[in-house]
């Protein structure tokens, strides 16, 4: 074949003609720039600014999550998602020492399985930040993407300034800023919800299928995150599409005795079906997606994942009950619920606090008041107000609401079940504050020239600037300030984990709030495959630590505190304690305490599961030293005489505890404890025993067991004065001397 004259199959590329092509991309790229509105841009902008602004607040006042440990449950099915799965599956020897906080364990012939009670939807959203490099970049993408959305929503209602101002507005409000920065499901299933709302309007203003579609697939998609909430946002939208299709089919029938007219209101009414279906049909596809999804986790579509976890614990008057908290929710706790968590929106975290909500009201005063004086489409700015009774009422039938109240979270964090208001507010908020700025301005143009007019509008502007940023202050700082303490209590909370890397670690965890995983303690997380560096496991006691040393081959840690656990209220003193085994035939141990001040007099007790043996301290110097045995025979001390019938007290077969119990006392009546609480295995089948060292150490006033109150966190920590500990073991054979 012959090549053309025109393509020579030898010759380099034309570099003028490559600069054509540049030098028309670029062209066509400006007119496109040039022809976007300035405000639309400055809508971009604003929606930008919104996400930055939640990505620092994420990562600095969440630094360590909040104290709501549903986080961890979302950050936890994330990293399942990024690996496959559906499930976790950790062996049969660790489940219920690895079982993460609100996951149901379902077993099944080849061994356990557990899955979280939440959807996959939000948990989908923040495995992408995630695959991108950090999960706060999808913090940061919900809330811009929010902001945009809410800017299209405001502007297509209204007008683009509007767009603008309610964009600013929902920035502004306590409730999308502390709600949208932690990892929940709240503010996601809103950009779902507000992704359909803009969708569904403008498929209906513009006939479009496109965006109908679009609007049944946002929907969809927020009902599979959230299926309650994502209702009672679309009730109003579904409510206004009924009336729609109810309209066109009366027009049709009425036109069937004009022929001039019937053709046409036939085709209205079969363009109005069509789009109604276009939405109606997406959104029903994922409704059976949820309902699948079901199927795959709980065995049955209509069984929810939180229902499998608590059967209880959803929608409806009655009894309500979760993890044994159990609540007879009536209509009247309902309302009073629902009012609480009003005033704390209203008042605390709404768009600029109580203002917002003022400017709100005018706003619904100035769209829908007789005289007309804002530029709204009052046909879909009805539907949009509709959402508030839709998500007031609707929560009301939902206990949720009740247990946020009570339990300090909505105080944290806002009225989160109640976020989609944050949509209507912000907009009729803007339509508000445009509302008055505008008659502001006709009022000074009818009585000054243009030019002192706008200056004068300028300087009012100004001088209420101070009020403005005073009320957002006032609104944000109280909220602000509670969990910033928090954060720095969690800070000095897991302080011995910050740049430490474990190598194949097994480290025991405290379960103040219960046989749970990640609660409180989410920010410490096992990996979806229980194979990471490191397996954190409850500390359960003997029997539970044991079984974790045989279930696994990995470095042993305790992680302790000392103080009360208070959902970091207050702080604790931490300390994280490289542990051993000893094993052998004998393991003998020595501590030595340091005597508490004013302390006259001590005595020593060993004490097992099978019983107690006392000893005598002839003398009390600067400090006691006890060397002590444990062995298959039992546990004594040897350098005390011994107070009891017998100096040795047995020991159980299998793992049991042995405790060491040193008590000072004053000529006052005042006491110091020190108590030390080592996990020992007693083994049947070659007569030796196994000791994890060193044992928990508290220290008690006034009295002999004082859980982590007590706990020894070393020389560090706040004690009395005098109070000091020092411990040492080693494994002996049965040849070697005592």
């Amino acid at each position: 074949m012959v090549p053309s004259p025109d393509f020579d199959v030898g010759s380099d590329p034309d570099p003028d003609s490559d600069r054509d092509l540049v030098t028309r991309a670029r062209t066509k790229l400006r007119s496109r720039v040039r022809g976007v509105h300035r405000l639309d841009a400055l809508g971009l902008l604003v929606a930008v600014a919104v996400g930055a602004g939640v990505f620092l607040v994420s990562t600095d006042l969440f630094a360590y999550h909040s104290i709501n440990d549903d986080e961890g449950v979302y950050l936890l099915q994330a990293a399942m998602l990024l690996d496959g799965q559906l499930f976790i599956y950790p062996s049969e020897a660790l489940v219920d020492l690895v079982r993460p906080w609100f996951f149901v364990t379902d077993a099944t012939p080849t061994g356990p399985r557990l899955y979280p009670k939440y959807a996959p939807v939000p948990a989908g959203m923040f495995a992408v930040g995630r695959l991108l490099g950090d999960t706060h970049l999808t913090l940061a993408a919900v809330a811009a993407g929010s902001a945009l959305l809410l800017f299209l929503l405001a502007r297509d209602v209204a007008d683009r300034v509007t767009g603008v101002v309610a964009a600013c507005l929902l920035a502004t409000a306590p409730l999308f800023v502390l709600s949208s920065s932690v990892f929940l499901p709240y503010a996601p299933t809103t950009l779902w919800n507000l992704a359909f709302a803009v969708a569904y309007l403008r498929a209906y203003r513009r006939n479009s299928l496109a965006y109908a579609v679009a609007a049944g697939v946002a929907v969809g998609v927020a009902f599979f995150a959230r299926p309650y909430t994502a209702v009672l946002f679309a009730a109003p939208f579904i409510a206004h599409s009924l009336y729609a299709l109810w309209r066109a089919a009366r027009s049709e029938a009425s036109g069937a005795t004009d022929p001039s007219t019937h053709a046409a209101s036939r085709a209205a009414f079969r363009r109005v079906l069509t789009r109604t279906a276009a939405v109606a049909v997406p959104g029903l596809v994922f409704v059976g997606v949820t309902l699948a999804y079901n199927a795959v986790v709980t065995g049955d579509p209509l069984t929810f994942p939180y229902e499998a976890f608590a059967p209880r614990d959803g929608i409806g008057f009655g009894e309500r009950e979760i993890l044994g908290y159990t609540e007879q929710y009536t209509p009247a706790l309902g309302v009073a619920s629902a009012v609480a968590a009003l005033d704390l929106l209203f008042t605390r975290f709404a768009p600029l606090g109580a203002l917002g909500g003022v400017f709100a009201a005018v706003g619904v005063v100035a769209a829908f008041g007789t005289d007309r004086v804002a530029r709204v489409d009052r046909e879909f700015a009805a539907v949009v107000l509709g959402t508030v009774p839709s998500v007031v009422l609707g929560n009301v039938y939902f206990w949720g609401t009740l247990n946020g109240l009570r339990n300090g979270l909505i105080d944290l964090l806002g009225p989160f079940y109640h976020f989609d208001l944050l949509v209507p507010l912000s907009l009729f908020g803007a339509v508000g504050a445009v509302t008055l700025v505008r008659r502001l301005r006709a009022g000074l143009s009818a009585r000054l020239s243009p030019r002192r007019a706008r200056v004068t509008l300028a300087v009012l502007l100004l001088v209420s600037a101070p009020v403005v940023v005073g009320a957002e202050w006032a609104a944000l700082s109280e909220p602000w300030d509670e969990n910033r303490e928090r954060t720095e209590n969690l800070a000095a909370t897991y302080a011995p984990f910050e740049d430490r890397e474990f190598d194949d670690a097994l480290v025991f965890t405290p379960d103040p709030y219960g046989d749970w995983q990640q609660h409180p303690f989410q920010y410490l997380r096992n990996d979806p495959g229980f194979d990471g560096p490191v397996l954190y496991v409850l500390d359960e006691g003997p029997d539970a630590d044991v079984r974790a040393l045989d279930a696994t081959d990995r470095t042993p840690y305790r992680f302790s505190y000392r103080g009360e656990w208070t959902g970091a209220v207050t702080p604790v003193e931490p300390q994280l304690t490289r542990l051993r085994t000893l094993d052998d035939d004998r393991v003998a141990a020595t501590t030595t305490l340091g005597v508490p001040d004013a302390a006259t007099r001590a005595s020593i007790r060993i004490e097992t599961e099978d019983g107690f043996a006392r000893y005598r301290v002839d003398s009390v110097g600067e400090s006691v030293r006890v060397a002590w045995s444990v062995s298959p025979d039992g546990a004594r001390v040897t350098n005390h005489p011994s107070a009891s019938n017998s100096a040795t007290v047995s020991l159980p077969a299998g793992a049991s505890e042995v405790d060491l119990v040193v008590r000072f006392a004053t000529t006052g009546g005042a006491s110091v404890t020190y108590r030390q609480e080592a996990t020992v295995d007693v083994s049947t089948a070659d007569q030796g025993i196994r000791v994890v060292w060193p044992p928990e150490t508290r220290v008690c006033r006034l009295q002999t067991e004082c859980g982590t109150e007590g706990t020894w966190v070393g020389p560090d920590g706040s004690y009395l004065g005098g109070v000091s500990v020092e411990t040492d073991a080693r494994a002996v054979n049965g040849s070697a001397a005592e």
